[in-house]
């Protein structure tokens, strides 16, 4: 752990304490534990986006076109074709459309 042995921690958590005082050194410590975490976080984010980055360009440029050519296809919806005609609802109610 950072080429700190057990003593030479003890000494520093003793100087913290006296420095700092019984009543801030906890707030301290909350304050650092929570900035680890995040730059724990940040930094397995960055990973992720780097093997996710690495994996993507592995697969050539061929297959991220197709698969984005997938994606698109699949979202296509019948209303969104165009040529193609809707067809036109008839009222329910027995009334005429162009009687209006």
């Amino acid at each position: 752990m950072f080429g700190i042995g057990g003593q030479e921690l003890i000494v520093i958590l003793v100087i913290a304490l006296i420095v700092l005082g019984p009543k801030k050194l906890p707030d301290l410590a909350k304050t650092l534990g929570k900035a680890f975490g995040d730059f724990q976080r940040a930094t397995d984010d960055l990973k992720r986006e780097m093997d996710l980055s690495s994996s993507l360009k592995d697969e050539g440029p061929s297959s991220a076109s197709e698969s984005s050519k997938a994606t698109a296809d699949a979202t296509d919806s019948p209303e969104d074709t165009p040529g193609e005609e809707t067809e036109q609802k008839t009222p329910t109610d027995g009334t005429d459309a162009k009687a209006g």
